[in-house]
């Protein structure tokens, strides 16, 4: 469990939703790298009822027509898009996160779909709630169906919700945990019918030992047998968290219940999605950690994507940075295996040799370098300098 203090991002997102939301509202070519915005109506015989969603599909859409990308469903409706598609872009700026297909889903009867159960506690209304199970065979069965069909889609897939909607996203998770990878829960209202989710979650958190996937809870200002029952989860879950399931939760007192989503959306996303960039935090020690990772981004991101030669050479850096010198070289050796014909895999090494005092090894790999680019390669300059200060570093080292 991590928690943070958000607090003073959220006008900062909330302007810049604002901003942007003339961006998401337009309809625009596919094609010509703006958002497209389109209104898809299904009748669902499961609920035997019209339903309409808003799908929003990335700048790319249209420009890469085999791209397939991850689905965001966010429960209670398109006012929501906004707020998603600021933060999501500005951590795909940092290559933080995949570009993905958001789908909005409008209400008819709220209370009605999202409750897993009919409230019988007088503090709420009493006789209400119930229908969550046909709702999530509708998701499940008809929604996302349909939009697999209709749009180039691949199996990473997110729900987010908030107050009702969380209480849904979190029965989903314990009714279907591989229908969505992810789940977002802003402020559940684990209140409802003397806490009937909140306890049917800790069931299933006690009796599940290996769950691969991603949870995220907060809370706001709320008190009384609101906050009693979500602390009790929240301290429940993460004393018995199973294995392989990123739990991610944050309190945030000062917020009230309507803007925790706000406060929650850039560290609920910034959490789940994997950054390009590998953080030093993620190297166990064995290279095997640096695959398994990017095979992880490879399946949020929806392509196959190899561990790139600048980032693997960016971890050598880091511990060359810490003066661990050996897993500095051992790293710098692991990116030529994975790049033999990339210059700058052997600068690299060369770099660790050289901060070793190993000038004759980083000689030998310089030139490797210089040999595989040629003036006018970008880098080339670097190289030769390199060069240079070896071959005196090595005169020096070998006068009497």
């Amino acid at each position: 469990m991590r928690k943070s203090n958000a607090v003073k991002r959220i006008a900062t997102f909330i302007v810049f939703s604002v901003l942007t939301s003339s961006v998401v509202a337009q309809q625009a070519s596919d094609s010509n790298g703006e958002y497209k915005l389109l209104t898809d109506t299904l009748h669902s015989e499961v609920l035997n009822e019209n339903r309409t969603i808003t799908v929003q599909l990335p700048k790319s859409y249209g420009s890469a027509p085999d791209k397939k990308y991850p689905v965001i469903y966010r429960l209670d409706g398109k006012g929501n898009i906004p707020l998603i598609t600021a933060v999501l872009e500005r951590l795909q700026d940092a290559n933080a996160a995949p570009e993905v297909i958001i789908v909005a889903l409008e209400n008819t009867d709220r209370l009605r779909d999202l409750y897993p159960t009919i409230n019988q506690e007088p503090q709420g209304p009493v006789g209400i709630g119930g229908g969550a199970p046909k709702f999530l065979s509708f998701i499940e069965n008809e929604l996302i169906p349909f939009v697999d069909k209709k749009y180039r889609t691949h199996n990473f897939k997110v729900i987010a919700g908030a107050s009702a909607a969380g209480v849904f996203v979190l029965y989903a998770l314990q009714t279907n945990p591989e229908l969505f990878q992810a789940h977002l829960a802003y402020s559940a209202a684990v209140w409802w019918n003397y806490g009937a989710t909140a306890s049917s979650t800790k069931a299933f958190m006690s009796n599940t030992k290996n769950l691969d996937n991603y949870l995220y809870m907060n809370i706001g200002e709320e008190s009384g047998f609101m906050r009693e029952r979500y602390d009790d989860l929240q301290n429940f879950i993460s004393s018995n968290t199973p294995s392989g399931l990123t739990f991610i939760s944050e309190k945030f007192d000062a917020v009230s219940h309507g803007l925790t989503s706000a406060a929650g959306i850039f560290n609920a996303y910034h959490n789940l999605f994997l950054p390009l960039r590998m953080p030093i935090q993620a190297y166990t020690g064995d290279t095997r950690s640096i695959s398994d990772y990017y095979n992880r981004l490879s399946k949020q991101y929806g392509e196959q994507t190899p561990p790139p030669e600048w980032g693997v050479r960016e971890l050598g850096y880091s511990f060359v940075n810490n003066r661990n010198l050996d897993e500095a070289i051992k790293l710098f050796k692991y990116g030529i295996t994975l790049y033999p014909e990339k210059p700058d895999a052997y600068n690299g090494l060369a770099y660790g040799y050289e901060q070793s005092g190993k000038y004759e090894e980083s000689l030998e790999q310089v030139n490797k370098a210089l040999a595989l680019s040629g003036e006018g390669y970008d880098g080339y300059e670097v190289y030769l300098a390199r060069k240079e200060r070896l071959l005196k570093l090595l005169a020096h080292s070998r006068q009497p």
